[in-house]
């Protein structure tokens, strides 16, 4: 027996005591799990769609100073999420440990939280980065014509072709999938070592800054006092290293998971704090002083590269920041993807009867990849809603994942379990990294629920609160509607490990049909 091979059956046996059965092929290597990690963060490509959330709340010292202080506290969130991940790597990963870690009285309800805060934040994902690599391509054009802006309309045709060339992208075989993960890491290390070393040495002396300017400027635009502003400057740090959970997805695809996922997170969240660190201290010395032309700008990150590199050495560039926030997109729909596969498997989505069904010729879950591609669609409409209102797709990313992050990892803690260490163990310090994520992440949540500026209109209001409000009253009616409700049937995780193979996601089916069947007996 290989190496690999007695990887793979400690991978199915450890599987097999979480209650599941091996349904995917083990593809991906330690390398290639951590660039699942690594893509999604995307770095360079990330900073560029979020860069005028620094530079609004702050200006240079956001960029370079608030980078730095929320990548501390994303380390702590990663660290601690590793630890679960590390113990239970299974796709369902955070609504899992949830209700393995809670108490009896509230498990099922906390599980259906999280799950349901998981997809939304995952689909959100998603949509912010396609929403992000439209705007980028229509930068492109514009760099090559400044007289061309595009429109809301026509970035949203745009975006949608993203998505679907992304779902024709996710539905092939899984090998295909972990090998793009080589490509995806080269090109995002690439891109960073560019702006860091190359940014410097292209930039006119008329637009590189003073160490005062670059390290102390702070200018605050959106009307909020400068210290609240600077804590809405963490958007731009929080968006970009978020969904480090994705590994956690992928980890029934993973060789050597109970290693190889916690430290893909923590890797890759450690790496995209330090290199993002020094990509936003380069901007800052090589932007300018006219911060209010980069802020009017159609990407301000591309109109800095314009006054660097030149108009032809910027087209070269940009090509490759697209190409680079594409396969970001592509990372995070996969990722999305198994998510919803997972909690489908459980019976907890709509129609988990037609999503819990692997494509027998790719071996892939094809209809929740098809499932994540409808639904981001339906919120990118929100771009539509006036030029503001996509904001509130950046941040449901942010806040709905750090709801499905912190019940998991509060849970361990709050209440009476036999949590098990995993081989990525941070000992004595668990408890108190805990709660600084914990409690780091509630902040973050009730911030980004806040409007960009304290003047606000129907147009410009921050819709968040409304969409992952929205999403999660409604999964509560689902949860407790009569007679059909979650509350009737939803147990939590369900073993899989005696259905037959072909039977497809009927079990929520099956178990409504049994309460049904009581109640009319009764």
């Amino acid at each position: 027996m290989t190496n690999k091979q007695t990887l793979d059956k400690a991978d199915e046996q450890v599987l097999a005591e979480l209650g599941y059965k091996q349904e995917f092929k083990r593809a991906f290597t330690p390398i290639e799990l951590f660039g699942v990690a690594f893509s999604v963060i995307g770095l360079l490509p990330s900073i560029a769609s979020v860069l005028i959330y620094s530079l609004s709340n702050g200006g240079p010292s956001a960029m370079v100073w608030g980078w730095a202080v929320a990548s501390l506290f994303i380390l702590c969130v990663a660290m601690s999420m590793a630890e679960l991940g590390s113990a239970a790597p299974t796709s369902g990963g955070l609504y899992f440990w949830t209700h393995s870690l809670s108490s009896p009285r509230c498990r099922n309800l906390l599980s259906w939280i999280v799950g349901y805060s998981n997809t939304i934040g995952s689909i959100a994902s998603v949509a912010s980065i396609d929403w992000g690599c439209a705007v980028q391509i229509a930068a492109a054009v514009n760099i090559s014509n400044q007289n061309f802006v595009a429109t809301q309309q026509q970035t949203f045709g745009i975006y949608v072709a993203v998505l679907f060339s992304h779902g024709i992208v996710c539905s092939l075989g899984t090998a295909v999938l972990a090998r793009l993960q080589n490509l995806y890491i080269l090109l995002n290390l690439c891109l960073c070592f560019v702006v860091i070393i190359g940014l410097p040495a292209a930039t006119p002396k008329e637009y590189m800054n003073t160490a005062s300017f670059a390290l102390g400027n702070f200018s605050n635009f959106n009307g909020w006092t400068s210290g609240y502003a600077f804590i809405l400057s963490f958007l731009a740090p929080l968006w970009t290293i978020c969904s480090f959970d994705s590994s956690v997805h992928i980890s029934e695809e993973a060789s050597n998971a109970t290693t190889a996922v916690p430290w893909a997170i923590v890797s890759a969240v450690g790496i995209a704090g330090v290199l993002g660190w020094a990509i936003n201290i380069s901007l800052a010395f090589c932007m300018g002083t006219d911060i209010t032309s980069l802020i009017s700008s159609p990407q301000p990150m591309a109109y800095i590269f314009l006054n660097s590199f030149g108009q032809n050495g910027t087209l070269i560039l940009w090509a490759f920041v697209v190409l680079g926030q594409y396969m970001m997109g592509s990372s995070m729909v996969l990722a999305a993807s198994r998510q919803s596969f997972a909690f489908s498997r459980d019976g907890a989505l709509p129609l988990s009867n037609i999503l819990y069904r692997m494509n027998s010729f790719t071996g892939t879950p094809v209809n929740t990849v098809w499932f994540v591609v409808t639904v981001s669609t339906l919120l990118g409409l929100l771009a539509l809603a006036g030029p503001l209102a996509i904001n509130a797709v950046f941040a449901i990313s942010v806040t709905g994942l750090y709801v499905a992050y912190a019940i998991p990892i509060a849970s361990r803690f709050i209440f009476k379990n036999n949590f098990k260490p995993g081989p990525f163990n941070l000992g004595v310090f668990s408890l108190p990294v805990g709660i600084i994520s914990v409690s780091f992440m509630a902040f973050m949540d009730i911030v980004f629920f806040f409007p960009t500026t304290p003047q606000t209109s129907t147009t410009s209001m921050n819709y968040t609160v409304v969409v992952l409000g929205g999403v999660l009253s409604l999964s509560l009616v689902w949860y407790y509607f009569p007679v059909y409700g979650g509350v009737h049937w939803f147990t939590g995780p369900v073993p899989n490990l005696h259905k037959d193979d072909g039977s497809g996601g009927s079990l929520a089916d099956q178990k409504v049909e049994a309460v049904v069947e009581v109640k009319e007996v009764q």
